[in-house]
C-alpha cells in the first residue's frame, strides 16, 4: 500500500520530457523516466483504498498495490517479478499505454491518480539496467508444435507463455522484422525499436523460433491493407499450418484502414496514416524507401483524433512540415472530465499529446467533403481540403448550413482507425467472422480463444478488433493458456 500517509504528504510527480525543439531534430525516445527516489515518492502515494480499482482497471490486471509497496520499500527486484506476473512486456505499455488503471485510481477521485505507468516504466527499465531480466526457457518439451501468426504485442505474449510451457513455438510475420505494428505502427519517438529487439533474443533463448517475410495464404487485394505487400519473401498456405501444426494461433493486427471516400480521393499525396507511418521507421532503421511520403515543406492535414493521428502529426514535425493541422470529426471534448458520473471507468476528456505541444493546429466538429486538385502539372495532386462545421444532434451529424470552408493541403493523412483483420488472412482459413469483420472466437472457458476450424485460435486485434498494446498482451497470455489446455489437457500457466 506504500506509506501510509503518502497519498497526503506527496504530490504526483509527472515524467519530463525533452524540450520540443530539441526532440523536433532526431527519432529518439524523449521521455526522461522518474530517477529512484522519485519512483519511490510515486508508489508512496499509493493508498489503502480496500477495493484496488486499478487492478480491473487494467486489462492485463497488473497487481498494482503490491509492486508500488516493493518499490517504496526499494525491493526493486521483487516489484519486477510481481510485474512480469501479469505482463510480459512492460517496457511496452510503460511507454505507449494510456494507463486506464490511472483512470481507475481511487485517489483520482477527488485529487491527482498515483503515476502508476512512470512506476511500472521505472520497475522494467530498472529490472534490464540490472540483468534482471533473463531468458527463461522450460525444463522439459511437451513435444507439441505452435505456429503463431503475427509478431505484435498478442503474438509475442502468446508465444512466450507457450514457449515457457514447453511447446516448440514459431512465429511467422510477414515483415523482414518481428514486431508487428509495435516495429512498423507506432514512431520510434515514442518506443524505441531495440526494446523489441532485446525481447526477440529472450524469446529465441527460450526457444522461439521467427521466420519472418513469411505471409500467410494469399497476397490480400491492392488496397485491401496498407501494411502489407511488398517486403514478404514467400508465402505458406493455411492448411499447410494446420497440418504441420498441432495448433495455430492467428495473432495479427486489425490492419484494413477505414477509408473516406470522398471526391478527389484518388488524388496523389491522399495516404492512409499506415501508409506514411512504416516508411519512417523503415529508414530510421537503415533501409532504403524509394519514393518515400515526405512532410518536408508541405501543409498537411490528418483526419482523424487518435493515436494513430498524433503519430502522423509528430513525424510530419520531424520532417519539416511547413504546416500540420488535425482534423476531428467529434466534438472537442471537456478539458476535465465528471468524475462523478465515469470513475473507475475510462473517461472522454481533452487529450493533449507531446506530438500535439511540437506544433498542430486542432479542429473539432469538421467533416471533409471534398479533396481538391491543383491545376496544370499539379492536376492529379491534392492540394486544398473542402470542408465543413457539424454538429450533433440526437447522435445524428448535421451539417451547419453555411459552414463550408477550403483549406490548403499539400498532403492528407487518413488516421480515421482500422475495420478489421485482412480479409486474407480470415478467408485462407475459412475462419467465421463476427459482425464487425474480425474472427469469431468466444472467450469463455468451454471454447477459448477457439475459431470455428479445429486446432486454429484468435487472439488480439485479430479477435477484438483495433484495441491497445495492453488488449494484446492480455489477449496473447489467454489464448496461449487456452492452446496449452488444450494441447496437455490441462494448464498451469496463468491467466
Amino acid at each position: 500500500m506504500g506509506k501510509v500517509t503518502g497519498f497526503i504528504e506527496f504530490e504526483r510527480q509527472e515524467e519530463t520530457y525533452e524540450a520540443p525543439a530539441a526532440r523536433l531534430g532526431h527519432w529518439k525516445e524523449f521521455v526522461h523516466a522518474l530517477p529512484d527516489d522519485a519512483a519511490r515518492t510515486q508508489a508512496a502515494r499509493c493508498m489503502d483504498c480496500g477495493i484496488p480499482f486499478c487492478n480491473n482497471g487494467c486489462p492485463v490486471n497488473n497487481v498494482i498495490p503490491d509492486f508500488n509497496d516493493l518499490v517504496w520499500h526499494a525491493d526493486w527486484r521483487a516489484a519486477l517479478d510481481t510485474l512480469h506476473s501479469t505482463n510480459n512486456f512492460p517496457e511496452f505499455t510503460g511507454r505507449i499505454c494510456p494507463a486506464p488503471c490511472e483512470a481507475a485510481c481511487t485517489l483520482g477521485i477527488n485529487a491527482a491518480p498515483v503515476g502508476i505507468k512512470s512506476i511500472e516504466h521505472a520497475i522494467i527499465d530498472k529490472g534490464w539496467d540490472m540483468g534482471w531480466v533473463q531468458a527463461q526457457p522450460p525444463r522439459q518439451r511437451s513435444g507439441r508444435r505452435v505456429a503463431i501468426v503475427g509478431s505484435g504485442p498478442a503474438g509475442l505474449a502468446a508465444a512466450q507463455q507457450l514457449a515457457r510451457a514447453g511447446h516448440e513455438v514459431t512465429v511467422f510475420e510477414k515483415n523482414d522484422r518481428a514486431g508487428g505494428l509495435l516495429r512498423y505502427g507506432i514512431p520510434d519517438f515514442k518506443l524505441d525499436k531495440h526494446l523489441i529487439d532485446r525481447r526477440v533474443e529472450q524469446l529465441q533463448a527460450e526457444g522461439v523460433r521467427f521466420q519472418t517475410g513469411v505471409l500467410i495464404g494469399a497476397m490480400p487485394a491492392e488496397g485491401a491493407g496498407a501494411t502489407v505487400g511488398n517486403l514478404s519473401k514467400s508465402q505458406r498456405g493455411a492448411d499447410e499450418l494446420l497440418a504441420e501444426f498441432d495448433a495455430v494461433l492467428l495473432a495479427g493486427g486489425s490492419e484494413h484502414p477505414r477509408d473516406l471516400p470522398v471526391p478527389g480521393r484518388e488524388l496523389d499525396g491522399v495516404h492512409f496514416a499506415m501508409e506514411f507511418l512504416p516508411q519512417q521507421n523503415r529508414v530510421n532503421a537503415g533501409d532504403k524507401v524509394r519514393g518515400q511520403l515526405l512532410a518536408a515543406g508541405k501543409h498537411v492535414v490528418v483526419i482523424g483524433g487518435g493515436d494513430t493521428g498524433s503519430d502522423c502529426v509528430g513525424t510530419s514535425n520531424r520532417q519539416g512540415a511547413a504546416s500540420v493541422t488535425q482534423f476531428e470529426l467529434l466534438p472537442q471534448p471537456p478539458e476535465l472530465e465528471n468524475k462523478p458520473l465515469v470513475w473507475p471507468y475510462w473517461p472522454i476528456k481533452l487529450r493533449t499529446s507531446s506530438s500535439h505541444e511540437e506544433g498542430c493546429s486542432r479542429d473539432w466538429s469538421v467533416a471533409t467533403k471534398a479533396f481538391v486538385a491543383g491545376t496544370g502539372k499539379d492536376k492529379n495532386k491534392v492540394k486544398a481540403i473542402k470542408a465543413c462545421r457539424v454538429e450533433w444532434k440526437d447522435g445524428r451529424m448535421q451539417e451547419v448550413p453555411g459552414s463550408e470552408f477550403t483549406l490548403q493541403a499539400d498532403l492528407v493523412l487518413l488516421a480515421m482507425g482500422f475495420v478489421h483483420p485482412l480479409a486474407s488472412v480470415l478467408d485462407a482459413f475459412g475462419v467465421e467472422r463476427d459482425a464487425r469483420g474480425n474472427a469469431a472466437a468466444s472467450t469463455d472457458d468451454v471454447r477459448g480463444y477457439a475459431t470455428n476450424v479445429p486446432k486454429l485460435f484468435a487472439a488480439g486485434d485479430m479477435r477484438r478488433g483495433q484495441s491497445l498494446v495492453v488488449w494484446a498482451i492480455r489477449e496473447g497470455r489467454q489464448a496461449a493458456r487456452e492452446i496449452d489446455r488444450f494441447l496437455m489437457g490441462a494448464t498451469e500457466l496463468p491467466r
